[in-house]
């Protein structure tokens, strides 16, 4: 691998990292908003960690079309990391989701609406 390639598999790498963790801080974000009962505020978060998630996975997708399946590019604890990082991101952001309807739920009364 040329130098070039390294520095741009790099800047994917890190781009990658930005994205999940600004998808996770999102969520994080829309849940703190669902607690203190501003539910409008907190899906506009949680659709602001989607969009992150969306652009993360994007990511993710040109890092795997790069190593075509055949172990081309080198698996690198900042690999590893940056994986870790949108896996969590999107467990985070799934769970957000479900946590937010049941403070609706628990701010409604308890009813299922």
């Amino acid at each position: 691998m040329s130098e070039e390639v390294v520095i741009e598999f790099e800047e994917q790498i890190m781009l990658l990292l930005v994205q999940a963790g600004a998808a996770r801080s999102a969520a994080l974000s829309a849940l703190r908003l669902a607690r203190e009962g501003q539910f409008v505020t907190a899906e506009q978060q949680l659709a602001a960690a989607r969009e992150s998630v969306k652009d993360a996975h994007q990511q993710q997708t040109a890092l795997i079309s790069l190593d075509e399946g055949s172990g081309k590019l080198p698996v690198t604890l900042i690999l590893v990391h940056a994986q870790d990082h949108l896996m969590n991101a999107m467990l985070i952001q799934d769970l957000a989701g479900e946590i937010i309807e049941l403070y609706r739920r628990t701010a409604a009364g308890g009813t299922d609406a």
